[in-house]
Order: C-alpha cells, then structure tokens, then sequence
C-alpha cells in the first residue's frame, strides 16, 4: 500500500513534474508474468526514478545498512527504502547473497519484477563494470526473461556523494527482453552462468553507450589511491 501511495500521490508526480523523465522502451517491460530488469548502477536515485518509469510494481534489493539506521533518520530511510519496493541486502556474500537470490526467486515464481545492478555496486566514474552472475542465476533458476536498461545520466542528475540531485531532465532507456530458455536446467554452470552476464551486460554497453571496464567495480573501489612521488630536490 505504501509503494502505491508514494508512487502515485506522495512521491512519483512531484518526481515526474521537476525531472520530467525521458523514458525509451518501455513497451519491452511485459504487463505480466515474471521479469528480471537488470540495470546499470549510476546513482542512489537510480532505483527511485526507474520504478517509477515501469507501470507494475519492481522491487530491488538495496544494501543492509539502509534498513539498520538509529534514530529517526534511520527509521524513516527504512520506511521510505521499504516503500519504494526495495529488500536489504547483506553484500558480504557467501550465504548471506544467495538469501538475497532467493527472496528474487520468489518474487519472480509469484509473477513479479525484480530488479538488480548485476555490477553489484555504483560504477566509480560513470563506466560500465563486469557484470557478477547472480542475474545469471535468477534467470536460469526461474526462466524469467531479462529486460536490460540503461540509466543514461542518472550520474550527472546526482553525482556519487551529492545528497540532493541536480534539476536535469532524467533519461532512462529499456531494451528489449533478452530469452535465456536455452539454457534451461543449466543453473550452476559457471561457465554458462558467466556468459549470460556477460550477454547482459553487452546489451547494457550498447544501450547506455558507456565504456566497458572487464573488471569489477567494488576491486576498483577498494584500490589503494595511488601515492604522489616527492619532487626530487634542486640541486644546489
């Protein structure tokens, strides 16, 4: 009730009137049954402005630690990440990411749309990084189809670290929904498993016409910042 609430009366047409999104694609996303929409990862409003474009209800997983704030500003980040349709989820991996896999497994068997950055993480500087394969595997484990969109310059509207966004004109593009039903009962396959991300994030590539880094995005996070040599002194 929530999500409806804030997507067509509190939050979406104040949304829609100041950033006046361009929306490209939309006929792609089907009116029912399962879909995964898997997205290049630019901006924490990514996840706001990207259901809002999509009639049916998406709901995407966020990091954890939105839903553990203290104090009133950590209660209404929990109300309003839980209202606009998105899930924690603990990044540390192992088990904790395959619990994540299986709240959008199930999501999807009930006929909903899950949406996932199969980068894992905001890009750094704006490029698109190599895909992880936990999109692969929801694909292969529910046979739902993937509908890929680009987050066009959702880097420029608001930059990483910028709290409030810029009053640019939103830009998101949808492709049309790639079919991975060749590849059924191969779930676990990491071989076929990469070449379905790496399937993804080609079409992502082409769509949003960014620079493809075959690297991940969080390695490139935690690189150490490379150090500045002291300036050799004059000689005399």
């Amino acid at each position: 009730m929530l999500y409806w609430l804030l997507k067509y009366i509190v939050l979406g047409p104040w949304l829609k009137l100041v950033f006046r999104p361009k929306v490209e694609g939309l006929e792609h996303v089907p009116d029912q049954g399962p879909v995964i929409i898997a997205s290049n990862h630019l901006s924490f409003a990514d996840s706001i402005f990207m259901p809002l474009s999509v009639r049916r209800r998406v709901t995407f997983p966020a990091k954890a630690e939105y839903f553990t704030g203290k104090g009133i500003k950590g209660r209404l980040t929990k109300l309003f990440m839980a209202g606009t349709g998105q899930i924690p989820i603990d990044r540390s991996g192992g088990k904790a990411a395959r619990a994540a896999l299986e709240v959008g497994l199930s999501i999807l068997r009930a006929g909903g749309i899950f949406g996932i950055y199969p980068e894992g993480t905001r890009s750094p500087d704006g490029r698109l990084y190599r895909g992880k394969t936990g999109v692969a595997r929801l694909a292969l484990e529910s046979g739902a189809p993937v509908v890929p969109v680009a987050m066009m310059n959702m880097d420029k509207v608001q930059p990483i670290g910028q709290k409030l966004p810029n009053l640019r004109r939103v830009h998101i593009k949808f492709g049309p929904a790639l079919d991975f039903s060749r590849y059924a009962g191969m779930a676990g396959d990491r071989f076929i498993e990469r070449a379905v991300t790496d399937e993804i994030m080609y079409e992502l590539m082409t769509l949003s016409g960014r620079e493809y880094i075959d690297m991940y995005a969080q390695k490139v996070k935690n690189a150490p910042v490379p150090q500045e040599e002291p300036a050799a002194p004059m000689a005399a």
